[in-house]
């Protein structure tokens, strides 16, 4: 009886997802679920990882990454430079959109002013960026305000929308999320991708099928793609182990064991290059979450410096993430182009007493209270972290009122507006991969240059850091092509933000996937997960 009821229960449980699913008949129909739901159709609301690697199933940019990263030919079939500031890009003919109209160099052209403006946040990739112009049909130019040798890899993380589909219904400019804005695009698609959208009912499921037309050979023997937002983990893993689902994009460490017992299922595991941090408001006077008026504690760097040193990530490693992170003291992960593993020296902890003195040095002899903003649905374990970090800081006087929302509210809440003003956060985890350049230097221009929106640097700046010796060097590293001289910059501009102690590293994320074991798959470092080399045997 009591196993009867337990299995009465795991259905109930997986009904109330939207997982409960009659055996499958069609093998070829792949079902896979994550935490939080793909915040938006639109492949420029976001700049973030799971929005990105969803939506370039159904868009695709001229340039794309293939199973070891590297760039390859997708809607352009050529591309280099004309001169040291003139790029071009020979596109691809005879490619078609879902609703079967051609694409053109009208369409990139569109695209890059869209994804450019407006609500968009994607406007970074494009600071270099001075002029895109059509040359004819199958040929367009970038002309760039100085060299810029990462402008293909930066273009590979944009993805192509068909102008008069846009222009048809209303959606010229890509609606601002932290804004709450929705528009056409938000719902509904247009791409040249392998997958075309069939249903979407945000926050439920989402439904893609094969597109017939695409251009490319199709790897992938999928005939319908569900996915389905599943916020509880427990539920998501009864479902896997039960083969209602054939793949989890994000495995909880708590579960990783568990799931490797099964051998029905298969863990895939491996480094990310996302750094997961911790940030402060240091652009405001006052901080908007606190008890201290009048001043911003984070603008002192022995604030900074206690918070940094009184948090152990050893042990947040050890309890909450069960060995699957990398501690580091760095905004880079290992593999990423300008890591320096000799700079990669995290401060020792210090006793509660040390850290006091900091505060009290600082002005802060009690300590004080401050709000912060955690994802519950973003990172892996996000919202046990920011609990840990929590009581890490309560030994050393300070109060944290935590406040954990899925992304959506999240992300709405802490980034700048389109317009480049700050979020409403005064201490918030948020995590970065440059998965556009895999350079250091996409993390020095989005997260440590003054925020600005006329050059478009600083973007995902959240905390307001500014250093005016390192936006100095973040520009020069931007067009230099001397590797030596290179590294030299990119080595002293890790020395400067760790001096001033502007974030607080937290760890390297590993990626753990889980899937049945008749799925094949490709994991890459990146955390994307492309639908193209999904195989169901």
């Amino acid at each position: 009886m009591i196993v009867q009821f337990r299995r009465f229960a795991a259905a109930a449980a997986l009904l109330s997802a939207g997982l409960a699913f009659a055996p499958t008949v069609d093998a070829k129909t792949f079902r896979w679920a994550n935490a939080g739901d793909v915040s938006s159709m639109d492949p420029y609301s976001r700049n973030e990882t799971f929005l990105l690697t969803f939506n370039s199933n159904i868009y695709e940019p001229l340039i794309r990454r293939d199973k070891d990263l590297k760039l390859e030919a997708a809607l352009a079939t050529k591309w280099g430079t004309v001169n040291p500031t003139t790029w071009f890009f020979d596109l691809r003919t005879g490619v078609k959109f879902h609703d079967g109209a051609a694409f053109s160099a009208d369409d990139v052209v569109f695209s890059y002013k869209r994804a450019d403006s407006g609500g968009s946040n994607m406007k970074a990739y494009f600071a270099s960026v001075k002029e895109v112009r059509k040359v004819s049909d199958s040929r367009i130019e970038i002309d760039t305000k100085y060299p810029d040798p990462l402008l293909a890899d930066k273009l590979a993380a944009i993805l192509i929308m068909s102008k008069a589909w846009a222009e048809k219904n209303n959606t010229v400019t890509a609606a601002d999320m932290t804004k709450n804005e929705e528009n056409f695009a938000t719902r509904n698609t247009n791409g040249t991708g392998p997958f075309m959208l069939k249903e979407r009912r945000a926050g439920e499921r989402t439904v893609l099928v094969p597109n017939p037309a695409w251009w490319d050979k199709p790897v992938h023997n999928l005939t319908e793609v569900i996915f389905t937002p599943v916020a509880n983990p427990a539920t998501r893993v009864a479902a896997i182990k039960a083969g209602d689902i054939h793949m989890m994009y994000e495995v909880p460490p708590a579960d990783t064991d568990n799931l490797k017992r099964d051998a029905n299922v298969a863990v895939i595991e491996g480094p990310e290059t996302r750094i997961v941090y911790l940030g402060f408001d240091q652009e405001r006077d006052e901080l908007l979450e606190s008890n201290i008026k009048g001043k911003n504690p984070f603008k002192d760097k022995r604030v900074r410096e206690a918070f940094h040193r009184s948090i152990d990530v050893d042990a947040i490693k050890r309890t909450v993430m069960r060995g699957q992170s990398f501690p580091t003291n760095l905004m880079v992960a290992p593999g990423i182009n300008g890591y320096n593993k000799a700079l990669d020296n995290r401060p020792s902890l210090l006793a509660p007493d040390a850290a006091k003195k900091l505060l009290a040095d600082a002005g802060y002899p009690n300590g004080f209270e401050v709000g912060m903003d955690c994802p519950n649905d973003r990172y892996v374990n996000d919202e046990k972290i920011c609990q840990a970090v929590v009581s890490m800081l309560a030994r050393i006087g300070v109060k944290v009122n935590l406040r954990a929302q899925t992304r959506n509210l999240y992300f709405a809440k802490i980034l700048r507006k389109s317009d480049f003003k700050p979020g409403e956060t005064s201490f918030y985890m948020l995590g970065w991969s440059p998965a556009a350049t895999y350079d250091k230097h996409n993390v020095l221009e989005a997260l440590f240059q003054t925020p600005n929106a006329q050059s478009k640097k600083g973007q995902f700046n959240v905390s307001g850091y500014s250093n005016a010796k390192l936006d100095e060097l973040a520009n020069k590293i931007e067009s230099e092509t001397d590797r030596a001289k290179r590294d030299g910059m990119l080595a002293e501009a890790t020395k400067l933000y760790t001096a001033d102690f502007a974030y607080i590293p937290l760890h390297q994320q590993a990626v753990v996937w889980a899937a049945r074991k008749d799925i094949e798959l490709v994991q890459l470092a990146d955390n994307s997960f492309p639908l193209r080399f999904v195989r169901v045997k």
